[in-house]
């Protein structure tokens, strides 16, 4: 390993990340690890020794390899890097930044693409998972550029439809870890669910707020940072994650009634910072909640009359799909995505 290696810096959806091939760096972990922590430049709360943008949605990493699974082209390993610790996580996949991978896979010679559309299949390392990604690709080259917007982005970009199946357990093995709808835990009902996702759905009036607050609000809130914990580290267990005091799962999300035409309301803690939208995947496991009888989202939601949930969050909305059987159960999920080159080059360590 010298002192660069190369890398691309993309945002993913709503949030940015490294995109490394996993034959630049280092197979060990914890090599790995001290190197991606300098790269970011943490512990240090405005990471400013490094590319880390001092939040947690522009603190990530995605390590691409071709993949040896007949299911799939690539291999996608997801790695979250705390902002003001010396920590590197991989419990959780990520559905923003997945929608870079396909566009990086191609543009480094991985997948051959194909005029006007490639479909890359991809194997979610952090969860064992799949999804399928639709990249625009006329000429058989990406294409950024596009019409698409998403709320909490400027301007518009490349539509990237990202599908996928089988997604129930994810990380905790099963929908409803505690095989309830509901659990209450220090005397808040909560559904703890895992589409894609682990997740604490609450209601926003049992903590004493309207759900409609701006992110900078309930950030600033200790009280209520303090009781979510409190609750989150209970939930870990029960969910079959373990002690998760020092894990981003699982997701705590508020819930209240939507306020425009959309299914629910959400704010979401990432797990100790309030999201300045909502993840993909925790969109998922909030959508799937709502046509679950007996969870707490399941009374507030206003279902949709075909397979489009829009889900409300602090910066605007994110359209689900979910596809259902005819048992009720999900089997299909869908989300649009885009994706944006922003550098591509060297990175220096």
């Amino acid at each position: 390993m010298g002192d660069s290696i190369p890398a691309m810096w993309m945002r993913g959806g709503t949030s940015k990340a490294l995109y490394l091939l996993q034959t630049d760096i280092s197979s060990d972990a914890a090599v790995r690890d001290r190197l991606l922590l300098r790269i970011m430049g943490s512990p240090d709360r405005r990471q400013i020794d490094g590319l880390g943008g001092a939040d947690p949605l522009t603190s990530k990493i995605a390590i691409i390899s071709a993949s040896d699974d007949p299911e799939a082209d690539i291999d996608y390993l997801f790695l979250q890097v705390a902002v003001d610790k010396a920590e590197v996580s991989d419990s959780q996949g990520c559905g923003n930044i997945l929608a870079g991978v396909g566009p990086f896979a191609i543009e480094r010679g991985l997948i051959k693409a194909e005029d006007p559309v490639t479909t890359v299949r991809i194997r979610m390392l952090n969860t064992g998972e799949y999804a399928e990604a639709e990249i625009s690709t006329p000429n058989r080259k990406v294409a950024f550029a596009g019409d698409e917007s998403l709320d909490g982005v400027p301007g518009t970009a490349a539509a990237i439809p990202l599908f996928f199946s089988n997604l129930a357990g994810s990380i905790c093995g099963s929908l409803l870890p505690t095989g309830h709808a509901t659990d209450t835990l220090n005397g808040i009902e909560c559904t703890l669910i895992d589409n894609g996702m682990p997740c604490v759905i609450m209601r926003a009036a049992d903590f004493g707020v309207t759900g409609n607050e701006p992110r900078e609000t309930l950030a600033a809130d200790q009280t209520l940072k303090d009781a979510i914990e409190s609750i989150r580290l209970q939930a870990g267990r029960l969910m079959g994650l373990g002690d998760v005091s020092k894990k981003s799962v699982p997701k705590m999300t508020l819930i209240t009634a939507a306020n425009g035409n959309a299914v629910i309301n959400t704010r979401s803690f990432i797990p100790h910072h309030v999201h300045a939208s909502i993840g993909v995947f925790a969109a998922i496991s909030v959508a799937t909640a709502c046509v679950i009888p007996h969870t707490v989202a399941a009374p507030v939601a206003r279902l949709p009359d075909d397979s489009n949930y829009i889900i409300e969050h602090p910066s605007g909305t994110i359209n689900v799909r979910l596809e259902m059987q005819a048992d009720g159960t999900i089997q299909k999920s869908g989300i649009i995505r885009t994706a944006r080159k922003l550098m591509d080059g060297s990175v220096f360590v």
